[in-house]
Parts: structure tokens; sequence; C-alpha cells
């Protein structure tokens, strides 16, 4: 019986070239990873934005969005999934443009499958082991980022991805208003605030759940402006 081992680590491998892609995804597949595949940094980001992955292997040049530009917009969300960054560019300003993006590591082509191995495994390594950080609390309200889920009293309160990055996010500034701009900014990495209702929709599901026992609301709207989180004693 195998019941009880650990899912296997899920790697998302970013490029537009259908080569490299199904190379890869032998590759880690073989070495026992959960593979994923997307033609470029915006199919990669619309993947992220709803699931999770333990590593991202992205092409820097590819079209509509490159991966640096990816990582730019996931390090926005204040998403800090390990990224290894592959490209054709040697020079140390390639390099150090390609870190200042978010990437974790970098890996210039031509490269052997061994050594992309070894650098998947380390990034994985090294995120699996940081130091992971404080639950936090707004009121009754208590955020655990070890497990991504909440609690409300003695309520737990299981989450989606973008329920709890939006969650974490108003209740890392308590007391704040935070505009619609800048929360569209931070979670799906772009301004959609003049004509998408997705933030109404994920406050709303946040209030169903944070209310589910009849506990006063905690997330306020500033009319004309955003959003803020407080605690019940003080928006009552």
């Amino acid at each position: 019986m195998n019941a009880s081992a650990a899912p296997s680590p899920t790697v998302l491998v970013v490029d537009d070239d259908p080569g490299v892609r199904e190379t890869l995804r032998m590759a880690l597949s073989y070495e026992g990873y959960d593979v994923r595949l997307a033609g470029n940094g915006g199919e990669g980001l619309e993947y992220l934005a709803e699931q999770t992955a333990d590593a991202v292997i992205v092409d820097v040049m590819m079209p509509h969005v490159d991966g640096l530009s990816m990582c730019r917009a996931l390090r926005r969300r204040r998403n800090r999934v390990p990224i290894l960054v592959l490209t054709a560019r040697s020079s140390i300003g390639d390099r150090v443009e390609g870190l200042d993006a978010g990437a974790d590591d970098y890996l210039v082509k031509p490269f052997s499958l061994d050594e992309l191995l070894a650098r998947v495994r380390a990034l994985i390594r090294r995120s699996h082991h940081a130091d992971a950080p404080e639950p936090t609390d707004v009121g009754d309200l208590v955020l655990d980022p070890r497990t991504r889920s909440a609690r409300r009293g003695e309520r737990r309160i299981e989450l989606t991805k973008t329920e709890y990055e939006l969650l974490a996010m108003l209740m890392a500034h308590p007391g704040a208003v935070l505009t619609r701009e800048v929360i569209y900014d931070r979670i799906w990495g772009c301004d959609l605030s003049a004509t998408s209702r997705s933030l109404d929709v994920y406050v709303s599901y946040l209030r169903q759940k944070t209310e589910a026992d009849g506990e006063p609301r905690m997330i306020q709207t500033v009319r004309g402006i955003g959003f803020m989180i407080e605690s019940a004693e003080r928006s009552t």
C-alpha cells in the first residue's frame, strides 16, 4: 500500500517551442514529476492564477508574454514559486536582468538535461526547506500560510488559491484601504478594474466563507475606491 505517499512535485514548463516542451516533459516525467505545459507566458500566468506548482521552467524569448514579463507579473502577485529561466543569452547583463525580474536561477542554452534536472531539484529543495511564515491575524480571523487556509474562531475555512492571495493581501494591511487597481495588479498582474467584475466575485466568496456562521462582516467596501479589512469589533 502506498496511499500515504507524498504527491509528486508539479513542474510547469513554459516554452513556445513544442519540441522543447515535449523533451522537458519526457525528462521530468521520467524523474517522477507531475509536468504541466504552457506555450507562452500568458498561458503560464493563467495556469498559476488558479493552480500551484513546485517549480516553473520558463523560456525568455516567447510571443505574447515573454519569460521575464511572466516572472515580473508573478512576483507582483507575491507568488514565490521557484523559477528557472532558460535563455540563449549568456552575458552577465542578461543574467542580472533575469534575476532582477524575479527568477531564482538561470540556465543558458544549450544545456544538458542532467544539469537542468539538478537545478530543478535544488530549487524545490530550497523552497521546501525555507522557513514558513507565521500566521497572520486580524481580530478572530487567522490566516495560516503553512496550510493556506484560514480560521475564524474555531471554524476552519478552506480557500482557493486566488481567495487565499486576496485575503492575505487584505490582512497584510488591516485598516488600510486597498484600491481596485492595486489589488488587480498584485493578484492578477494587470489592471482590469475598469471592465472586470472578478474582484467583486472573489470578495463575495470570501465574505460567504468568513461569515458562514453569522459572524460580523470584516471585509468592507469603500465605495468608489476599493476594499479593506478590519476586526469585527471595529467594523460594528
